[in-house]
């Protein structure tokens, strides 16, 4: 079942977000690996800058999380993470479908670490397209802020949508 999250609930999305991002650990660039992948105070600080989070309960368990955040004519893609124990079983592709119907932009972003091959094929199949070096850097500097060397070691991705309103 999928659900809006919200502040209330941080416990149980770092659960989602830090097992998850263990993935990553040895894939990134070392100097921007830290743990918890996530903190408490910058989940926060992301709810407070417009946030949403979805997440996805089996059993009555959070085992999958997206959030989305509206911004200037886009829709950011953000904080997407499964459980280790519920990867390619269907949750991420289930939030992401959630989240093409819940968006009110014809146009969807979302940046990932250019080496998680995995997460660039996930949205790949699911209609994505990957921006060039020139396009990603604009487009990580418009819409997010984050360090010049997780830019560096940053994708964007796009996708289009079509709403019929």
């Amino acid at each position: 079942m999928i659900a809006e999250y919200t502040k209330k609930d941080i416990s149980n999305i770092l659960n989602v977000i830090n097992d998850a991002a263990l993935k990553y650990k040895g894939i990134i660039p070392d100097d921007c690996w830290h743990e918890p992948y996530m903190s408490e105070k910058e989940l926060t600080d992301e709810f407070d800058s417009g946030v949403r989070m979805f997440g996805y309960a089996r059993n009555n368990t959070l085992v999958g999380v997206m959030g989305i955040q509206e911004l200037k004519r886009v829709t950011l893609i953000r904080h997407a993470y499964v459980m280790t124990d519920s990867q390619r079983i269907g949750i991420g592709k289930s939030l992401l479908q959630y989240l093409f119907k819940f968006n009110k932009s014809s146009r969807l972003l979302l940046g990932t670490w250019q080496d998680a091959s995995w997460a660039i094929s996930f949205y790949l199949k699911n209609g994505f397209v990957l921006h060039t070096r020139k396009q990603t850097d604009q487009l990580l500097d418009r819409y997010w802020q984050v360090p010049q060397r997780q830019m560096a070691a940053s994708v964007v991705l796009e996708k289009q949508i079509c709403n019929s309103m």
